[in-house]
């Protein structure tokens, strides 16, 4: 995204909110409830925004989106969901905060974009029939979690303690877990088939990271995971800067990540599905009915290798991964 079209994008969002539907009466008006902050979600809200193009609708022109986001405080979520709910919004997408709009309404239309398992999560009765009145779009963050660590394994086969970076305030997730429970959970699972050990370290603010780091390097863990999170894709740089001055292998859950420095990034296209749920919204608005719209899986990963920063940290990338990457960064 060019610096002109940022700055456009930052000054549309937050804007809007202050008097859109003064201004506009008639237009519907999607409710847009985020768990994150514009700052980094910035150039998915891009996405969100040319999946509504591309299915009719336009923001200023013929939709006005009320804007909430919680700045990775997660406890205010409920509080905005109800806000938006007594506004009598059209339709509310909820970006990592499906449990807080579910729990405000039952009749406002809901598109998510959620990294559990929405079935199992109880937030939809089937994929294909969600039901009542939420559906949309999973990140496969908790499934991920193999993957990365299968990565971790061939690109660094001598680490077998490996550590786990996640935030435990992380929304919930099934059940009683939060989604960092979740991933940790899957992450233990196939670190055992692996042959691995796993150590587990928490953070959910800045200062907790640098001593998160400290904390795998006493361990001797030889490589390291960054879980999928909403707080954590906000400290990348701070991330990425710790893993190279103490020199860790770390993978991240970001692509981006890895033109910045980082050795390895691998997850879905998070823009991508960003677009598929304002495309989702789109055929809300125009009379379709979420429990009739089956929820959406990614269909692409996304590999991405360092071979700078592998150098650096004396890896070997090997052959193979290099030719299945769909980034590699010299």
């Amino acid at each position: 995204m060019k610096r002109r079209e940022l700055i456009t994008l930052l000054g549309s969002a937050a804007a809007w909110p202050l008097g859109a539907r003064a201004q506009h009466p008639t237009l519907p008006v999607v409710g847009f409830l985020h768990g994150g902050s514009l700052a980094a979600f910035a150039p998915f809200l891009d996405g969100f925004h040319r999946g509504l193009k591309e299915t009719g609708y336009t923001e200023g022109k013929n939709v006005v989106i009320d804007y909430r986001w919680a700045e990775n405080q997660y406890d205010r979520l409920p509080g905005m969901a109800a806000d938006l709910v007594r506004r009598q919004v059209t339709v509310i997408f909820a970006g990592g905060s499906v449990r807080a709009a579910k729990a405000a309404t039952a009749t406002i239309p809901i598109v998510f974009t959620t990294g559990e398992d929405p079935v199992k999560a109880g937030l939809v009765a089937s994929l294909n029939r969600p039901g009542g009145n939420v559906t949309g779009i999973t990140l496969f963050y908790v499934e991920l979690g193999a993957k990365r660590l299968e990565l971790l394994r061939d690109l660094v086969p001598k680490a077998e303690l490996v550590g786990l970076l996640t935030n435990p305030r992380s929304p919930q997730g099934v059940g009683s877990n939060t989604e960092a429970e979740e991933q940790e959970r899957d992450a233990r699972a196939a670190a055992s088939i692996m042959g691995r050990q796993l150590v587990v370290v928490h953070v959910s603010s800045e200062s907790e990271i640098d001593e998160a780091f400290s904390t795998v390097v006493e361990q001797r863990a030889g490589a390291l995971i960054v879980a999928s999170d909403i707080f954590l894709s906000t400290r990348k740089n701070q991330l990425i800067a710790l893993a190279s001055r103490h020199a860790i292998p770390t993978i991240y859950p970001w692509r981006d990540a890895v033109s910045a420095g980082g050795l390895i990034g691998y997850g879905i296209d998070l823009a991508d599905s960003y677009r598929q749920a304002g495309s989702y919204i789109a055929r809300v608005l125009q009379g379709a009915k979420p429990g009739e719209l089956p929820v959406l899986q990614p269909t692409k990963f996304l590999l991405a290798i360092n071979l700078k920063t592998a150098r650096s940290l004396g890896l070997t990338v090997p052959l193979i991964m290099q030719m299945t990457a769909d980034e590699v960064v010299e």
